[in-house]
């Protein structure tokens, strides 16, 4: 029979989990140490291994928490059934606002996730990929003939490429907000997408 776990377990794992993802997006998962991910949980290296077995596992479920809450946040989107412009309207303002929240964890998918085994690397790509092509399939919603020309997952690409990478640059005491990015990066998208021609033969992926 397995032991009951003691009250405050979770929390305790999830300052753990917070901890390791501020370390391995400021200095790198090679860089950081278990000692490192103690010292700034202020608990001791054997409490540590009580929650995670290894650096590596901590850094699996970092990628797996955070990829899992916004394919949450899609069907969350979905599950309101709006047209497809509210829709991608909707997705890029909560994607916006779930990387404001999780910079660090949203740092360490996209540059960390190459230091996990390939099996667990590709269970986590197929969920990114999931999340892609729900992107995709709204946008395909708005202009069906997108997807015959083949340019509706580089034009979702495009989108995400607008978003992805707002930590490298975007300042929480910035004058532009995560809100006010969200706006403008639909302004820049529905403005461009009706400037995108079809082109002959149809573009490869």
């Amino acid at each position: 029979m397995a032991r009951p776990r003691a009250p405050g377990f979770e929390a305790q794992r999830e300052d753990i989990l917070a901890a390791s993802a501020r370390l391995f997006a400021e200095q790198g998962f090679s860089a950081t140490s278990m000692n490192q991910v103690a010292e700034a949980c202020g608990v001791s290296k054997p409490t540590l291994y009580h929650y995670f077995k290894d650096k590596q596992q901590l850094l699996a479920q970092i990628c797996d928490a955070h990829v899992h809450g916004l394919l949450a946040l899609v069907r969350e989107v979905q599950a309101q059934a709006l047209a497809p412009e509210p829709e991608l309207r909707a997705l890029i303002e909560r994607f916006t606002q779930a990387y404001a929240d999780a910079q660090d964890q949203h740092r360490v998918l996209t540059s960390e996730i190459r230091f996990l085994p390939d099996d667990e690397r590709e269970r986590l790509l197929a969920v990114e990929r999931e999340v892609v092509t729900a992107f995709a399939d709204t946008l395909c919603r708005l202009r069906p003939e997108l997807r015959e020309a083949r340019l509706h997952k580089p034009l979702t690409m495009l989108l995400f490429g607008m978003i992805n990478w707002t930590f490298t640059w975007l300042r929480p005491e910035g004058e532009l907000s995560h809100e006010a990015l969200a706006s403008l990066v639909g302004q820049l998208f529905f403005g461009g997408l009706g400037a995108v021609q079809l082109r002959e033969p149809a573009l490869s992926t």
